[in-house]
């Protein structure tokens, strides 16, 4: 047995810090990596996101895990990979320009169906931009950053704790359906210390990855179950274990054709659609009546909840809609809400999941925009302005 395979072998709740801690976001994403069973992490330093690999390189030996710095975020994005195929839970943490170097690699993750978890901690860009800032301007490249087609899983925490409880269910989501998830924090998210709850073992349910219960013979690795996602043997259990980035058939041969084509990439994409029960969260506040309902993620969703206290307090009918999943964007929850007039979303960007809520509600809502080029917190006021504003006309 390899050494990589022995690190799923170590006591899942080892050291696990159970009670009240204070704690950054980064710090508290790097405990709910630890709760989870994350056993190895390969990433290299970049800001706002070292804390994570620093916290984890103290965290990880202590449970028989591995911490590999690498020589940069390309190869850290192969080596999750790899170790996540030997059978452990693994994890990465970057920043925007090692989220952009990690996109070929990502893309290979999800070709070959390998569970693994992406944090990027945002901040202004592109290039070097803002490195100790904040920023939100990495969502669409979440979405569509790799190349072909392809369906990503992203997360967004506004707060410590939920850097603890996304990262827990981001691993259950990427065991679960078998494709790695990505977890966007932000700068303040990943800075701010908070409260932060860790529960005892077992109060928050893990997932594992599905497993064969066929005899190795006929053991197909790419052969899908009723939801579309197929067991997953490890290396070295006794399975015969074809890993490709080639379009590739049940066996994992390579079928570089039109038919190996369409039969592999839309079910890689269906997979992910048709199983949103597993990944889909959505926060709802003061939504009930509203006929404005703000749409923020992340530390901006706090400054928009206060936006919607303001608003209240002067008999405004504003609501706040928090896709806690970005992607794929919940767009039932929000037509759901068709009685709104208008939708305000803000972000730290120039306009990126603006643009999927005006595909989604513009046809019966009013779609307005609020953010930045990076580098602050939109202020609760700045929205607020913007739910009051006179509509622009459409042309």
């Amino acid at each position: 047995m390899t050494e990589v395979q022995n690190l799923i072998l170590a006591p899942v709740w080892d050291h696990v810090r159970t009670g009240i801690n204070f704690l950054s976001g980064d710090h508290a994403c790097a405990e709910g990596a630890v709760y989870a069973g994350c056993r190895f992490f390969a990433g290299y330093p970049i800001t706002p996101a070292t804390e994570i690999a620093e916290h984890l390189s103290e965290r990880l030996p202590e449970l028989g895990g591995q911490y590999i710095q690498m020589e940069d975020e390309i190869a850290s994005m192969a080596a999750i990979l790899g170790a996540s195929a030997a059978g452990a839970k693994s994890m990465t943490a970057t920043s925007g320009p090692g989220f952009s170097l990690m996109m070929e690699n990502l893309g290979l993750g999800y070709m070959m169906e390998v569970p693994t978890v992406v944090v990027n901690v945002q901040r202004g860009g592109p290039s070097t931009g803002l490195p100790t800032t904040v920023g939100q301007q990495d969502m669409m490249q979440a979405r569509f950053g790799t190349h072909g087609d392809f369906t990503s899983i992203a997360l967004s925490p506004q707060s410590p704790q939920e850097a603890f409880d996304l990262t827990v269910h981001s691993f259950n989501v990427a065991e679960r359906l078998r494709t790695p998830v990505l977890l966007m924090m932000d700068e303040v998210v990943g800075h701010m210390h908070e409260r932060v709850v860790i529960p005892p073992p077992g109060e928050l349910p893990l997932v594992g990855r599905p497993k064969p219960t066929v005899p190795p013979e006929e053991y197909r690795p790419y052969r899908p179950g009723p939801d579309l996602v197929p067991p997953m043997a490890s290396a070295g259990e006794g399975y015969s274990v074809l890993f490709t980035g080639l379009t590739h058939d049940e066996t994992g041969r390579a079928v570089t054709t039109y038919e190996g084509q369409k039969a592999l990439v839309p079910r890689l994409r269906e997979k992910i659609l048709r199983n949103r029960e597993v990944y889909e969260r959505v926060g709802l506040y003061r939504t009930e009546d509203a006929t404005t309902l703000v749409v923020a993620y992340g530390i901006t969703a706090r400054s928009a909840r206060r936006a919607v206290d303001l608003g209240r307090s002067k008999g405004l009918a504003v609501g706040l809609f928090r896709p806690i999943t970005v992607w794929p964007f919940p767009a039932e929850r929000l037509t759901s809400h068709r009685n709104v007039a208008r939708i305000v979303v803000a972000e730290v960007n120039l306009g990126q999941v603006s643009l999927e809520v005006e595909r989604i509600a513009g046809a019966y809502a009013d779609v307005v925009h609020v953010g930045s080029a990076g580098g602050n917190v939109l202020a609760p006021e700045t929205i607020l302005e913007a739910c009051t504003s006179p509509p622009e006309a459409r042309p």
